[in-house]
């Protein structure tokens, strides 16, 4: 039987963990991708990586996330991410709206799934974990993403990305990059394209508008106004900006583990179509890509992982038996995932990264927080 997982890895990643070995220490930052309901084919990793590996032996490790994976991000910085991170998936998964939805719906349906997920100490457990610090992707807009109105978000949609298939820096026209960290951070990014970011702790009055922010589709959900301690402004899907990410990350030397859904990580929500478009192998030289499988997806109902589509293609029992499942089959690649760590197969399973990359770049400036 062909394994559920795949494993692969950047050169200097791969050489670390040859040399080393696959262990938590080695790592010190996570990423989780914006995708929507993609990630439930995840779950049975985040049901172990947190709860588990990383508990056993590690210092501390950055949290990142934009949109659905800023959700996932806010669960594993809990005291307790098991119950966190199953509550998350069972709120997302049961999740319906009513025939002529419209943004509102939508949004107010955000904010019960967060609300949720962070149960009643979810905030402070952001807030004073000195291991697991957490940091949201969020996109402030500019412009007509300013506007509330469908038409135009529309218009500053195209605008956007008419000017992004010229140059990803055109984006900085309608938006910059914000990110909300943890207090006592020590959080750096290397952009490769130099695009605008802020930077601004997470507190107690502002948690659950950043979450809310991070996933606020444009058109399909309201922006997010008046973030407490933040700029003024509408802030939306930080998956916008960095939809798989194609940054560096530091200050400290690091291995960064990124469970993933697609083999390939797309850069902003506009470069879906750009086959062009690739990561930089500067950004990926120290990640290690946890993918499942091809023969796995094909197991599964349907033979595909969930998305948004899901919501108009199916009725709500079917669609919510269809997640479920998902779920449920994705404790194969947690079992998996903590079987060939703990014997240490995994080092000779590892595989060279499965996509093209542009070739480093010139180290650009830093930002840090």
């Amino acid at each position: 039987m062909a394994a559920p997982l795949e494993i692969y890895a950047g050169p200097s990643a791969l050489a670390t963990l040859k040399q080393h070995g696959f262990y938590p220490l080695l790592f010190k930052y996570f990423l989780g991708a914006s995708g929507g309901p993609k990630w439930f084919v995840l779950t049975g990793l985040d049901r172990v990586i947190f709860p588990e590996w990383f508990q056993r032996r590690g210092g501390q490790v950055h949290v990142i996330g934009s949109s659905a994976g800023a959700f996932r991000a806010a669960c594993f910085v809990q005291n307790d991410p098991l119950k966190a991170i199953n509550r998350l998936a069972h709120c997302y998964a049961n999740t319906t709206y009513p025939n002529k939805t419209n943004e509102f719906d939508i949004s107010n349906s955000a904010k019960r799934i967060i609300n949720n997920m962070l149960g009643r100490d979810g905030i402070m457990n952001v807030l004073t974990n000195e291991r697991f610090k957490l940091h949201v992707f969020v996109a402030r807009c500019h412009g007509m993403m300013e506007n509330q109105g469908r038409l135009a978000q529309l218009g500053g949609l195209t605008m956007a990305a008419s000017g992004n298939a010229i140059n990803r820096r055109h984006l900085q026209q309608q938006f910059t990059r914000f990110i909300f960290s943890a207090p006592k951070s020590r959080f750096e990014i290397n952009d490769p394209y130099d695009l605008m970011t802020e930077h601004l702790e997470l507190g107690y009055n502002n948690v659950k508008d950043v979450l809310l922010a991070s996933g606020s589709i444009p058109v399909i959900m309201r922006g997010v106004e008046h973030i407490v301690d933040a700029p003024a402004g509408v802030y939306r899907d930080g998956g916008i900006i960095d939809y798989h990410f194609d940054l560096n990350f530091g200050p400290e030397p690091g291995l960064v583990l990124y469970p993933h859904f697609y083999p390939r990580p797309i850069t902003g929500w506009f470069d879906k179509g750009m086959k062009g478009r690739l990561p930089h192998a500067s950004s990926y030289d120290n990640t290690v890509m946890l993918v499942p499988s091809a023969e796995f997806i094909d197991s599964l109902p349907f033979k595909k992982i969930p998305d948004r589509k899901d919501f108009k293609k199916m009725d709500d029992k079917t669609r919510i038996n269809y997640w479920e499942t998902v779920i449920q089959e994705s404790d194969r690649l947690g079992d998996y995932f903590m079987q060939i760590t703990e014997d240490q197969s995994i080092v000779d399973l590892i595989k060279p990264l499965p996509f093209d990359c542009f070739p480093s770049a010139k180290k650009s400036k830093l930002s840090a927080v």
